[in-house]
C-alpha cells in the first residue's frame, strides 16, 4: 500500500506541475532576485576574451500604466505591464548602444531619457511611443554628466542631478524645459559621502577597505511633499553596495541625511548588493526599488538586477524591505501580498549532489553552496548532462531557481535566438521519476530562471536534465530549491550580543550556534519598530558589522532559520 501511495503521489506531481505547454494559462504569483531577464553580453571589456552578461544601474519609469527599464550598456531596454514579465525592445536608432548609467523620466505624453558621459556631451532623448523605440533628440546639449538623473516637479520646474566620484559630491541644477532643456542658474553641490560618520559608505567588501569610497547614481522621488534624493555607495562590485537617501523640502535642498540609512542594503546571502537604483510607483500604487547586485566573478562589473518593495513610514522615513531578499516574494500585482516574503525556505542548501560529469575544480557541491561565484561545470553542453539533488528528506517544493554561469562563453552584445531548454524531474524514492518542469520546447533566454510550480509538490529528489544552453559550456552556479520542510523550525537564538567598537561605525555581533540550523538573520534599525536593515549569515556564529552611523543609536535582533521555517526573534537589544 505504501508503494502505491508513493506512485500516486509522484503521478500527481506530473499532473500538477508539468506546465510549460500551458504556461499562458498559468500566472506565477512570486518572483525571486536576481531578476530573470535576458541580460546583454558586454562588449567593452579590456580583455576581449572575457565574455559575461551584466545588468546594472536600472532606471525604471511608469508610462501610461506600463513600465520601462533602462540599464547600463544593454543596447536597448525592457518593457513590462506588471513589473514581473519583461520583454526587450530593440531601438530604431543607435542611441542605446553604449549608454552608461542612464536616466529616464515620465513627463506628460513622453518618456525622457539621457545617458551619462563624464568627458563628452549628450542630448536628452524623448519619445511618445517607447514600445516602438522611435526616439528623437532635443536640440540641446548637456556636458560632462556622469550618472545623471532627471526630475520634473509638479509645478513643471525641471532639474538634473549627477555624480559618480570618490572625491566630488552629488550635484544638481535647474533646466529650462521650455527652452531645449538648457541648464541655467548655478550648480549646487548637494551632499557628499562622509565615511568618518557613515560606516556603510566605506569602500571594499564588508566596508573593509581604507581607500575613499564612491558616491554615485542619484535618483529623485517626491512623496508627501518631500524630496528624497537617493544615491549609491561605496562601489558597485561589493556585497555592501547600497542606496542611501537625503531628504529635503525643496528639489535643490538643503538636504538632511536620513537616520536609517542605507535604505536599500543586501550584504548577505546568495547574491549581494542593492545599490545605484531607482524608485517607481507600481501596480496597486505601491512603490518598488530597483537596484544593482554584484556577481563580480568574471570581472568586477559583472552584475545583475534586483527589485524590492519600498515604503514610507509614519515618520516619512523611506525604507526598502530586503529581508530574505533573494528568496521568493510575492509579485507587485498580487493583491494584498505584493512584496511580502512567501516563507518558502531553501530546501537544497548543502544537500548532496550527483552529476553526469564535471570538469576541473567546478565540482557538483558548488550547485548547492549558496555562493554565486562558484559553479558546476559539465564536461560538455550536450543533452546527456544532468545533475541530481537529494534533499535528504521529503518536503513541499514550491519553486526552483536555476542560475546559469558564463564560463568562457565567447558571446558579446545582443545575440538573437539564445534559449535555455531543460527538464526537471522529481521523485520520492530516487528511481521513479516524473517531470515537474518541462522547458524542452522553451524559446526563452533565462540566465537566472525562476519557476514557481502551479501547485506545491512533495519531493525528496530533484534532477535537472539539460537539453540546450546558448553557451559553449554548461555551467550553473546554483540550483536553488524553495519550499517547506516537514521538520521543526529552529528555537529562538540564545546568547545574542552586540558590542559596539571604539570605532562606532563598527559592531561585533555574536550568538550561540544552534544545531539543525542553516543560518541566522540579523535585523537592526533606529528603533524597535524600525528594524529596516538585515544581514543573512550562513554557518557562523558572529558578524563584524561595519555599516553604522557614529552618532546614531540602534536596536538589534536575530532569528535562526532552516528548511522548515524561521524561529521567533530574540528580544531587541539597544545599542547606544
Amino acid at each position: 500500500m505504501k508503494n502505491i501511495v508513493l506512485t500516486l503521489s509522484v503521478a500527481m506531481i506530473a499532473l500538477l506541475c508539468t506546465f510549460e505547454a500551458n504556461s499562458q494559462n498559468w500566472r506565477m504569483r512570486t518572483y525571486c532576485n536576481p531578476i530573470n531577464v535576458d541580460y546583454t553580453y558586454m562588449i567593452y571589456n579590456s580583455d576581449k576574451d572575457i565574455s559575461y552578461r551584466s545588468g546594472a544601474d536600472p532606471a525604471v519609469v511608469e508610462f501610461r500604466g506600463e513600465y520601462y527599464m533602462f540599464v547600463t550598456r544593454s543596447m536597448g531596454y525592457w518593457h513590462s505591464t506588471d513589473l514581473q514579465h519583461w520583454d526587450f525592445i530593440y531601438t530604431e536608432k543607435w542611441y542605446f548602444q553604449g549608454s552608461n548609467a542612464p536616466a529616464a523620466h515620465n513627463y506628460k505624453d513622453s518618456v525622457l531619457y539621457i545617458t551619462g558621459d563624464p568627458s563628452g556631451s549628450m542630448s536628452i532623448l524623448y519619445t511618445d511611443d517607447p514600445k516602438r523605440g522611435d526616439w528623437k533628440a532635443v536640440p540641446s546639449i548637456l556636458h560632462n554628466l556622469q550618472d545623471p538623473a532627471l526630475f520634473i516637479d509638479d509645478d513643471g520646474a525641471a532639474y538634473i542631478y549627477w555624480g559618480s566620484s570618490n572625491l566630488y559630491p552629488i550635484r544638481g541644477q535647474r533646466l529650462n524645459k521650455d527652452h531645449r532643456f538648457i541648464r541655467f542658474g548655478g550648480v549646487d553641490s548637494l551632499f557628499n559621502k562622509d565615511m568618518d560618520k557613515h560606516g556603510w559608505e566605506r569602500f571594499g567588501e564588508n566596508n573593509s577597505d581604507t581607500i575613499p569610497g564612491y558616491i554615485e547614481g542619484p535618483w529623485m522621488t517626491k512623496h508627501n511633499h518631500k524630496y528624497y534624493l537617493q544615491y549609491g555607495a561605496p562601489g558597485t562590485e561589493f556585497n555592501v553596495y547600497a542606496d542611501g537617501v537625503y531628504v529635503s523640502d525643496h528639489p535643490l535642498g538643503p538636504f538632511e541625511y536620513a537616520p536609517n540609512n542605507p535604505v536599500s542594503f543586501k550584504p548577505g546571502g546568495f547574491m549581494n548588493g542593492a545599490g545605484h537604483g531607482s524608485t517607481v510607483k507600481g501596480p496597486q500604487g505601491r512603490y518598488w526599488h530597483f537596484a544593482s547586485m554584484a556577481l563580480s566573478a568574471n570581472v568586477n562589473w559583472e552584475r545583475r538586477l534586483c527589485m524590492f518593495p519600498l515604503f514610507f513610514d509614519e515618520d516619512d522615513l523611506m525604507w526598502s524591505d530586503t529581508n530574505f531578499g533573494d528568496y521568493p516574494h510575492y509579485v507587485p500585482s498580487e493583491s494584498g501580498k505584493a512584496g511580502e516574503f512567501t516563507g518558502w525556505m531553501l530546501l537544497s542548501y548543502k544537500k548532496p549532489v550527483t552529476v553526469s560529469s564535471s570538469a576541473g575544480d567546478h565540482t557538483p557541491e558548488k550547485l548547492t553552496d549558496e555562493q554565486v561565484k562558484t559553479y558546476w561545470l559539465a564536461a560538455d553542453n550536450g543533452s546527456g548532462q544532468w545533475a541530481a539533488i537529494d534533499l535528504e528528506k521529503p518536503g513541499m517544493v514550491y519553486a526552483l531557481q536555476i542560475n546559469y554561469f558564463d564560463h568562457k562563453s565567447d558571446l558579446y552584445g545582443r545575440i538573437p535566438g539564445l534559449r535555455h531548454r531543460y527538464v526537471v524531474e522529481g521523485s520520492l524514492n530516487g528511481w521513479d521519476w516524473e517531470v515537474v518542469i518541462d522547458k524542452s520546447n522553451s524559446y526563452k533566454d533565462n540566465p537566472n530562471d525562476y519557476v514557481e510550480l502551479p501547485q506545491p509538490a512533495r519531493i525528496r529528489y530533484l534532477r535537472y536534465r539539460n537539453i540546450e544552453v546558448p553557451t559553449p559550456h554548461l555551467a550553473i552556479s546554483d540550483i536553488r530549491v524553495f519550499g517547506i520542510g516537514e521538520g521543526k523550525k529552529p528555537e529562538t537564538v540564545t546568547g545574542f550580543e552586540v558590542k559596539r567598537e571604539d570605532d562606532r561605525r563598527d559592531a561585533m555581533i555574536s550568538w550561540n550556534k544552534q544545531k539543525n540550523v542553516q543560518g541566522y538573520n540579523i535585523r537592526w534599525g533606529i528603533s524597535p519598530d524600525k528594524l529596516y536593515s538585515s544581514w543573512l549569515v550562513y554557518d557562523n556564529d558572529k558578524l563584524f558589522l561595519k555599516a553604522l552611523t557614529t552618532d546614531q543609536e540602534y536596536y538589534f535582533t536575530i532569528e535562526a532559520f532552516n528548511e522548515n521555517g524561521i524561529s521567533a526573534r530574540s528580544k531587541a537589544i539597544r545599542v547606544k
